[in-house]
């Protein structure tokens, strides 16, 4: 599988900034392993000030436990890289933003970093919804640190479209 390009990252952008404009809602996003690349395609869009309101780029445990609100205990107990974590995220997301909508985002990007059970490419991504339950999905992109970063970005503007779609 081809990583996607810039041009399919921002057309899936625009697709949801329209989606999210329609209906008044706002975004926010919790971003590691892509280091805030979700939000620079989001914010690529002219107009997303209107339908998006932040971005956490949260990278170490004590970033994502100062910033989004992830307990210490669940960091250690699960890793980073984790359903539990990226779940936390999403909630402290949405939490402590304006936004209505919220994804985050938390892997392994490579070429370093992994453990067992956990390898290079191991990406998990959220999706919250107003109080409605957070979902998270476990990825496992190939390619180099690039590759697996659009891949990400890619799942995470697609999962976010499908929320809209489902509520």
């Amino acid at each position: 599988m081809l990583a996607p390009t810039d041009h399919e990252l921002q057309t899936l952008a625009t697709e949801l900034g329209t989606e999210l404009l329609q209906r008044r809602m706002k975004l926010a996003s919790a971003e590691s392993c892509t280091g805030g690349w979700l939000s620079k395609v989001v914010t690529e869009v002219a107009g997303c000030s209107d339908w998006f309101d932040c971005s956490f780029v949260a990278y170490s445990y004590e970033a994502k436990e100062s910033s989004l609100g992830v307990p210490r205990e669940t960091l250690e107990q699960f890793g980073a890289v984790s359903q539990e974590v990226v779940l936390a995220m999403v909630r402290g997301a949405l939490s402590r933003s304006r936004a209505n909508l919220a994804c985050s985002i938390t892997g392994i990007a490579g070429p370093s970093g992994a453990v067992a059970g956990k390898p290079i490419g191991t990406v998990w991504v959220a999706w919250g919804r107003g109080h409605h339950p957070p979902v998270a999905t476990r990825f496992l992109f190939e390619g180099d640190r690039d590759a697996i970063r659009r891949a990400t970005v890619k799942a995470a503007l697609i999962g976010l479209r499908e929320q809209l779609q489902q509520h």
